[in-house]
């Protein structure tokens, strides 16, 4: 989500007036008559301003309903109104992708749990906003075609209400933190996995929209490719960093291969992935209950994909930690999420090491060489961190402690295979 400046406020406000607002209460209660309405509100949202990808607009409505008080706290979320960003988006299916998450993958992994929880267990929490509406026109027509969908509109549950705030990138995750969105997104993964493997199904077949490998790994070649230069700039300006700047040039010409090999699946172990799974995407409860499934919510699934669950991990664990947190405790969070990962299995009968034959040694490998990625990712996101100390100052220990293990060695993933 995604910050929106006053004159694309204007010009989407066009969306939400008493008409839509009652359409949009007949269809969530299922009653077909006018409610009531005492008043709303129309904002611009926000999630930190930091992504391109949707114009969101924050909805408070009050109204009657059987002689009832109610309120409901939106996130509607359409195109971008800058018409760059609107192709990029259209043309790359960000928008469709997204409202596909939440209408067929999500309601999908809620009814296999239902089909296959042991009685014993708990049900496992795919912790998203609710999903109130969603609107995916293509614009095509008899007479023209057109590349952009006429309308993309996706209305979320507004959590901020429900105790939630942003995540902040700028300080990093604590360890508690990043424990919360690794149980959040262990569920996804385990119940994905599950269901292909019982199920005996192709998920890449079964959900054709999901983010297909070759078009992702266009898209963040040109990340890196746009990153890499502002990198070796600041790079230069702070000055004693040769080492990392002449490892960077020597990985550079192999990023497209790299990226392109890391986001393929090793089967059986492929599975659902946010695969932008970073602070920015995380709302974190005020007062979390460490006994609750819920403490994380995760937002943003425009990029979800059919990949490695350690892509999520990496990329969580190198671009929102602290560097005291990821240098101290990435074996136990690896740890934490093996063992996430193998208790959530277990509520839907899969077991992890006899039936996938998954071990925390593979896992533990599988992670060496998603954290390449993960870097990757992070350069050409570097526009994000540059400017805050903070961030700053955890990029560059990231760059250091893995151009001193060798993973910015343009032979590291050979490597690690030849001494598996």
């Amino acid at each position: 989500m995604s910050d929106i400046d006053d004159e694309s406020f204007e010009t989407e406000n066009w969306l939400v007036n008493t008409e839509w607002i009652q359409d949009f209460l007949k269809d969530h209660h299922k009653y077909n008559a006018d409610f009531v309405l005492k008043d709303y509100t129309v904002s611009a949202g926000s999630s930190n301003g930091l992504s391109n990808l949707s114009e969101v607009l924050a909805v408070k409505i009050q109204y009657e309903f059987q002689d009832e008080k109610h309120q409901l706290e939106l996130f509607i979320k359409l195109l971008p109104h800058d018409p760059f960003s609107r192709f990029f988006v259209t043309e790359a299916q960000f928008d469709l992708r997204e409202i596909k998450f939440y209408t067929q993958i999500l309601p999908d992994l809620l009814e296999f749990q239902k089909r296959h929880l042991r009685a014993d267990a708990e049900p496992m929490t795919i912790a998203v906003p609710k999903c109130y509406h969603s609107t995916y026109n293509t614009g095509l027509n008899e007479e023209e075609s057109s590349p952009e969908p006429s309308e993309s509109i996706l209305v979320l549950q507004d959590m901020r209400p429900m105790g939630y705030q942003s995540a902040h990138f700028t300080s990093g995750l604590t360890l508690d933190e990043t424990k919360y969105a690794i149980i959040s997104i262990s569920a996804v993964h385990a119940l994905s996995l599950a269901m292909k493997f019982k199920e005996k199904i192709q998920l890449n077949e079964k959900y054709p929209f999901l983010f297909q490998i070759d078009k992702a790994s266009d898209s963040y070649q040109q990340l890196v490719e746009h990153g890499l230069p502002h990198l070796s700039k600041f790079l230069l300006e702070i000055g004693g960093k040769d080492e990392v700047l002449v490892a960077l040039n020597q990985v550079r010409s192999k990023t497209r291969t790299i990226i392109e090999t890391l986001l393929e699946p090793i089967e059986p172990m492929g599975l659902i992935t946010h695969t932008d799974f970073w602070s920015n995407n995380l709302l974190l409860k005020n007062r979390p209950d460490p006994g609750k499934e819920d403490n994380c919510v995760i937002l943003d699934w425009q990029m979800v994909t059919y990949s490695r669950a350690t892509n999520d991990i990496a990329l969580l664990m190198i671009s929102s930690l602290t560097s005291d947190v990821r240098r101290k405790n990435t074996e136990s969070l690896l740890d934490f999420y093996y063992d996430c990962l193998k208790k959530n299995l277990h509520k839907v009968n899969v077991d992890l090491e006899v039936d996938l034959g998954y071990s925390r040694q593979k896992l533990e490998f599988d992670y060496k060489k998603s954290q390449l990625l993960a870097l990757l990712l992070c350069i050409g996101s570097v526009d994000i961190a540059l400017g805050k100390k903070d961030a700053e100052e955890r990029l560059i220990d990231a760059l250091e402690d893995f151009n001193n293990d060798g993973v910015l060695n343009p032979n590291y993933l050979a490597n690690l295979d030849n001494n598996c």
